[in-house]
């Protein structure tokens, strides 16, 4: 009698070992297909978008668990480079028409919206050193003035603004990005130097901006598109929306840009 319930709590126990090493099994086997990885959505966009952009990003995060958004900020025509290039990236938002065309022409995306305006200022140091208060002032020789690179949206912008003036200015340097270009003027590296007002609003209480009628004349228009072989389409077409939306143009407006 001993001996028969010896074997039949030997076999209950095998029996369910056998179930817990099965369940374990299925549980490893199955364990990776229930589990959701997180996703990333990858967005080139103009320097001058930074702030605005990146506090976007954080409301589309909230709004979409498990995705991040990893911006790759700059130059828009490097970035347009890099994108026709075979960069992966999901979203593209240029800083001009112009740097949007290299992509689309290139069939890296298509249908692009503007979805926000931007205008120059002159950007100096708080105290003004220079005494900078018009345009024709940065053509003093005595004035270190820095500028975009002409083949980015914020120089050529310059230039355009420039020539409606019948101005020439000299630079002591050209920057591949407005960003850098407004660096020079908060490091006392330079003077001034034009770039969006947007940036210097969100450089506020480093720089003073000095505002200039012919800006009028070299708004730059904004576009945003997808990328046509976006890694993440769906994420990608979501994140346009989001700029698009009621919520994006009000932050839009709010750094300093223009409806469209």
């Amino acid at each position: 009698m001993g001996h028969r319930t010896t074997l039949r709590t030997a076999s209950i126990v095998a029996l369910a070992g056998a179930l817990l090493a099965g369940c374990g099994d299925k549980g490893v086997k199955n364990g990776p297909d229930k589990q959701v990885g997180g996703r990333t959505v990858v967005v080139f966009a103009a320097a001058s978008l930074t702030e605005t952009f990146t506090a976007l990003g954080k409301t589309f995060e909230a709004s979409h668990p498990g995705t991040k958004v990893k911006f790759n900020f700059g130059g828009s025509s490097a970035l347009a480079q890099q994108i026709d290039q075979g960069a992966p990236a999901d979203v593209f938002a240029a800083a001009s028409p112009a740097t949007m065309k290299q992509v689309t022409d290139a069939g890296r995306a298509s249908g692009p919206r503007v979805f926000a305006r931007n205008r120059l200022e002159i950007a100096v140091p708080p105290a003004n050193p220079a005494k900078v208060t018009a345009l024709k002032d940065l053509t003093n020789s005595k004035i270190k003035v820095v500028l975009c690179a002409p083949q980015v949206p914020c120089g050529a912008a310059a230039l355009k603004a420039l020539k409606a003036a019948g101005l020439t200015v000299k630079p002591v340097s050209q920057e591949q990005d407005v960003k850098a270009a407004l660096t020079k003027v908060r490091l006392n590296e330079a003077d001034a130097a034009l770039v969006y007002r947007t940036d210097v609003k969100a450089a506020a209480g480093q720089v003073k901006g000095i505002d200039f009628p012919e800006a009028a004349k070299a708004i730059n228009d904004y576009p945003i598109a997808a990328i046509s072989k976006a890694p993440q389409p769906a994420l990608a077409q979501e994140f346009v929306q989001t700029v698009l939306s009621q919520q994006g143009q009000a932050a839009l407006l709010q750094a300093g840009f223009e409806r469209p």
